[in-house]
């Protein structure tokens, strides 16, 4: 869903209020004015409640309060600003929330997690924060909202000889390398790349590590694909993008894939890479066409996987961290476990605890700290931390170096239909397992 659809001027005020009750009840009083049916006291108990068991504090002084109701629309969404700042219990060191982005959605809302995280990966921009803060009235601050929220505008990749012939021979290359599509990294331009920059007869895959909204305009690129990158190697997305675009179908395993990219905020082509598909994944398929477990949805590995590369870089509390995530066939993983400490999961609701709720990143970063594992079902509800994985394979034999945790993902994912993910405490390497075979996802850093 495209985020400026619900992004409405009448419903985008400056707060006067110095407390979050009573910033709340100004966004309120405004979401009334359009909606009369909506019954402002029961929405702001609704909203506090959910503010005591769960912050909505994003960071860089930004909230995201949120409630789910009985309404005929799906979503409300109502913006405020505060000049002054607003006390947060969520907030650190004396920050200040000076925006407000609060979600009222229907319960029939089903794509309401994944509006969530695309609000909260937006404000998680410091440029785009600073921008709507500092935008001299409230009609700037609904252009500049419908800018970054609409789909990131980038300026245009630098149109010298040099690249013009780069993405030309690319095309000839994937179509004499029979290549279903070419890979651009987008990050090779400084601001990404803008549509109609790159004109291509194939189908085109625009990899970047900014969040981008589907534009109407954005007819250069059939996919675009979000992945991180905390190398400055060469296209060291790549692996990662491909696993990304394999797991939702983008791109079939016996594939292959032309990739174009440079050195990061160079503006310049300078590296042009064939990709088959089968043989870079061969390992992990070990002659099975489908990597996902069947109960597995895409965009819950890709959640854990950034999850687990942001621990790998950051650590916690600058001190490296290392976990295990265990993801799909539940059922059998529970059966193959047993708690280590009492769960820290127990009887919160589902919608609270998926990990495709942008408010459980700095939870999980938390409780990763706890030797055991974290049990997540398919569909992306944390089920358990702190589980210690039983399945033994006395079999499979793994590279040395690898400890303990290695060796209960290499096991669980033979003994289960399950993912399993290591973030390594010693040299902050994030490795994926299926079926028992293991594939490093980033370089070691140590």
């Amino acid at each position: 869903m495209r985020l400026d659809k619900i992004i409405a001027r009448s419903r985008i005020v400056d707060l006067h209020s110095l407390t979050l009750q009573g910033a709340l009840q100004e966004l309120l009083e405004v979401c009334v004015q359009t909606f009369p049916d909506l019954k402002p006291d029961a929405l702001l108990k609704g909203l506090l409640a959910r503010e005591s068991t769960m912050t909505t504090y994003l960071g860089l002084g930004v909230a995201l309060p949120h409630v789910r109701v009985k309404m005929n629309r799906r979503f409300v969404l109502a913006i405020g600003r505060s000049r002054a700042g607003i006390r947060h219990d969520g907030a650190k060191d004396e920050e200040k929330v000076r925006l407000i982005f609060m979600l009222i959605a229907g319960q029939q809302a089903r794509d309401y997690l994944q509006v969530l995280a695309s609000i909260a990966r937006q404000v998680r921009e410091p440029d785009l924060v600073e921008n709507l803060v500092g935008a001299p009235d409230l009609d700037a601050l609904y252009e500049r909202l419908l800018g970054g929220f609409g789909g990131i505008r980038p300026v245009h990749a630098q149109q010298n000889r040099i690249n013009k012939i780069m993405f030309n021979e690319a095309q000839r290359v994937a179509k004499g390398a029979d290549c279903g599509a070419i890979m651009v990294f987008g990050d090779t331009f400084v601001g990404g790349i803008q549509a109609g920059a790159l004109q291509a007869k194939i189908k085109t895959i625009l990899v970047t590590r900014n969040p981008i909204e589907p534009s109407e305009d954005q007819k250069d690129f059939a996919e675009t694909i979000q992945v991180r990158s905390f190398s400055a190697q060469r296209m060291a997305q790549l692996r990662s993008a491909i696993l990304v675009a394999l797991t939702r179908g983008i791109v079939a395993y016996n594939d292959r894939v032309c990739c174009i990219g440079g050195v990061t905020g160079s503006n310049q082509f300078d590296t042009l890479a064939v990709v088959d598909i089968e043989r870079e994944f061969q390992s992990v398929l070990t002659g099975q066409s489908q990597l996902l477990p069947e109960d597995v949805k895409a965009e819950v590995l890709e959640r854990v996987i950034a999850v687990a590369t942001e621990l790998a870089v950051e650590g916690r509390e600058g001190k490296p961290v290392g976990c295990l995530f265990v993801v799909g066939d539940s059922g059998t993983v529970e059966q193959l476990s047993k708690p280590l400490v009492l769960n820290p999961f127990y009887g919160y609701k589902e919608e609270d605890r998926n990990i495709l709720n942008p408010f459980m990143d700095e939870t999980v970063k938390e409780f990763s700290s706890i030797d055991g594992a974290f049990v997540i079902r398919g569909d992306g509800v944390v089920i358990s931390a702190g589980s210690l994985i039983q399945a033994i394979d006395t079999n499979n034999v793994l590279p040395s170096g690898l400890g303990t945790r290695h060796a209960a993902a290499s096991a669980i994912s033979l003994a289960a239909q399950c993912i399993a993910i290591v973030v390594s405490s010693s040299t902050s390497q994030v490795t994926l397992f299926r079926r028992g075979v293991m594939l490093p996802l980033t370089e070691k850093r140590r």
